[in-house]
């Protein structure tokens, strides 16, 4: 096992994930299994319990798992299906070394930090390394390590010595240390500064640990000055130096770290042997940003949410939205309206705003209302939902978005003018009810989380176009509240279907509305499994039919995306068709043949 840290310094959201993600997918791409663990250095056991405020959204895993959004990247970039013990917590560390000792495993001795919780973060490192990931029951053999936060942190101090530990027991060859820090630039002069690497890197080195890596994050490109200037006083070599500027996109980061050698590097320094060449796939990435950068088409999706002031909030929702536009050769403009701007009572205390908020609703080619928690903003959505259903908006909504389409139908349709979710009120038509066997009285892990299949009841049915027609889907699942069962029937007969359903046919999971342009609702989450080659379905949907094109899709067949997933790239190069790769000075070279060529 050959085991990566990347550890980040100066200041914390630095893209350390995009850069682990994307890293991985290099060493992927030339036909080695990897795997991801992202380690949070909180007291939480997990990521379920916070505000979207507070670290972004809870991403879920298949098994059910709450994680930090960085596992998001992994999955998207890596297109791998990852487990809850891949993101290691220090509430998780603490508690599993606070039950051994309460079983008495640590046989009288005092537990301290070290070495009983260094040692226990060594153990699960190398336990969930061995963990397939790609679904095919193979152990992988590069294992990328995130350490949050920025080094110096005090919480973060005993994995730092765990890995200080670590570097030795898995010897040289098997272990690199990679360092993402900031390289600023005040406008004042324009100048790139080095202090504020140097000081970290000489923090990490105190530490115990030497990074055999730089990455610098900075605004432009590293001059050559400034990349020798960082390689002397950081003890590595100026072509260990990589600069990670800033990109249009972060589909070019893989990109741009294949540029400046980063493969040859990996391999020599973990001596790596590689299955096949990268040249398709990152042509294909290659592709896929160029898609992105050059789309010509333009459309605007409006998301109405209570998390708006914060774009990590709806960071997965948003990369379905550029995912589905990627597909369409179409750039995504999202614009993020706050639920409680399109209220009344804002009308009354903040007019302006109130207004503002209902222009760009009113001006949006298409409507996403996402998942949530609580009553707070719920009559915004609920507006929203009914301006989309009157006015033939395509709408879609996300588990909540669901809910809140399905309330507003039974007030304005049905009549039922006190209709509501019990989350928020109990009423004569609770059209939302709590699903009784998770009300266990407590937040964390407590809801229907994971993934769940979902079976169509009917041929008849645009989503199941969209996903290709299949019986049922799988999909993640994050809520404590569903529709009521026993009204069902009532929406069925006034043109609002519910073509999913679970297993046992009691929990409603897709929506649609008949004699709309699109208005689906979905009470699972289709971005958690979204991917850059291919997007989710309902989000393809709702982009499609925001540009008018829906029906001439679904009526050339439906092919979901134009390239197959990373796994199904077959080569089976040399070592000299591999040396061929690279360039004289060990460049990756992606236009060495007139195949290649071609391809780009």
């Amino acid at each position: 096992m050959k085991y990566i840290l990347v550890s980040g310094g100066v200041i914390s959201g630095i893209g350390k994930g995009v850069i682990a993600s994307s890293l991985g997918m290099l060493l992927k791409a030339c036909g080695l299994r990897v795997t991801s663990i992202k380690i949070d250095p909180y007291l939480n056991i997990d990521a379920g319990t916070f505000s979207p405020y507070e670290h972004g959204e809870v991403f879920v895993l298949d098994d059910g798992g709450e994680v930090d959004l960085d596992l998001g990247n992994y999955e998207r970039f890596l297109d791998v299906t990852l487990h809850r013990d891949n993101n290691i917590t220090t509430g998780k560390i603490y508690q599993h070394v606070i039950q051994k000792e309460r079983k008495g495993d640590y046989l009288g001795k005092t537990v301290q930090v070290v070495p009983h919780i260094t040692d226990a973060i060594q153990e699960w490192v190398e336990r969930v390394a061995k963990v397939s990931v790609d679904g095919d029951h193979k152990e992988p053999e590069v294992c990328i390590i995130e350490l949050g936060g920025t080094v110096g942190d005090i919480e973060g101090m005993p994995f730092v010595e765990a890995f200080r530990q670590f570097q030795f027991k898995k010897k040289k060859e098997n272990f690199c240390s990679i360092h993402v820090s900031l390289v600023p630039q005040p406008k004042a002069t324009g100048e790139q500064k080095t202090k504020p690497t140097q000081a970290s890197v000489r923090e990490l080195r105190g530490l115990g640990i030497a990074p055999d890596l730089i990455l610098c994050r900075s605004q432009t490109r590293l001059s050559d000055g400034i990349r020798e200037k960082l390689s002397m006083f950081c003890h590595v070599s100026p072509e260990q130096v990589i600069c990670v500027h800033d990109c249009t996109s972060v589909y070019r980061v893989p990109l741009l770290l294949a540029e400046q050698s980063m493969i040859p590097i990996l391999r020599d320094q973990l001596k790596l042997q590689f299955r096949q060449r990268p040249n398709k796939i990152l042509s294909r990435w290659r592709d896929l940003a160029e898609r992105y950068d050059g789309a010509t088409k333009e459309v605007t999706i409006a998301l109405v949410g209570k998390y708006t002031k914060l774009e990590d909030s709806y960071i997965s929702v948003m990369k379905a939205l550029y995912h589905a536009g990627m597909h369409c050769r179409t750039r995504v403009h999202i614009k993020r309206i706050e639920a409680d701007d399109l209220e009344p009572e804002t009308q009354r205390t903040d007019p302006v705003r109130y207004y503002e908020a209902h222009q760009a609703l009113c001006c949006a080619d298409g409507i996403l209302v996402p998942g949530g928690f609580g009553p707070r903003g719920g009559e915004g959505k609920i507006l929203a939902a009914k301006w989309a259903r009157e006015n033939k908006k395509p709408y879609l909504g996300v588990c909540l978005g669901l809910q809140v389409a399905v309330i507003e139908f039974a007030r304005n349709v049905l009549g039922w003018k006190d209709a509501n979710s019990e989350e928020n009120e109990k009423t004569s038509h609770n059209v939302i009810v709590e699903m009784p066997e998770h009300n266990t009285g407590h937040m964390g892990g407590t809801m229907r989380l994971g993934q769940r299949p979902t079976l169509f009841k009917t041929d008849k049915s645009v989503l199941r176009t969209l996903y290709g027609n299949p019986t049922k889907v799988e999909e993640r699942h994050r809520h404590r509240y569903e529709v009521n069962p026993t009204m069902v029937e009532d929406f069925e007969k006034h043109g609002m279907k519910f073509v999913g359903h679970s297993e046992d046919g009691e929990r409603m999971e897709i929506m649609e509305l008949q004699d709309h342009p699109y208005m689906v609702g979905v009470q699972y989450h289709p971005e958690y499994l979204t991917r850059p080659m291919k997007p989710s379905a309902p989000y393809l949907g709702l982009v499609l039919a925001s540009i008018n094109r829906l029906q001439s899709y679904i009526s050339k067949g439906c092919r979901m995306s134009p390239r197959s997933s990373f796994s199904d790239v077959e080569s089976s190069d040399t070592e000299e068709e591999m040396a061929a790769l690279l360039d004289s000075s060990g460049n990756l070279s992606l236009t060495d043949s007139p195949q290649v060529k071609q391809e780009l």
